[in-house]
């Protein structure tokens, strides 16, 4: 397993930007954001694999963009143009080469966003 750190949530106005980041303990696999809104399912948001091939949920395809810095062993989201939909925790998760959280076997503890209206 890997070690992931989340930072850079907090509380945005719709419209805002905010950058996350995912600070992983070693390199060698495809990253991926999912997020979890109060009282709905842990949802994908996007992944990139080793060499930055991406992939989108259609519902932040062109707002948000997921990169990586492997030499940092880190990874990012950076949210423009953010919804009050948007509000969430997210995770960062390795190890899955699915969209579906039950693939994936290690996880940050999560940092959470909030859009305000």
């Amino acid at each position: 397993q890997v070690q992931l750190v989340e930072s850079g949530g907090g509380l945005v106005q719709a419209g805002g930007s905010l950058r996350l980041s995912c600070a992983a303990s070693r390199r060698g696999f495809s990253m991926t954001w999912f997020r979890q809104a109060p009282g709905k399912e842990r949802e994908f948001v996007a992944t990139i694999n080793l060499i930055g091939g991406t992939s989108y949920a259609a519902s932040v395809k062109g707002r948000f963009t997921i990169s990586r810095d492997n030499a940092k062993n880190t990874m990012y989201l950076q949210m423009n143009s953010l919804k009050p939909e948007d509000t969430a925790v997210y995770y960062c998760a390795a190890g899955g080469l699915t969209s579906q959280p039950k693939d994936f076997s290690s996880w940050g503890r999560g940092t959470q966003v909030t859009v305000s209206s």
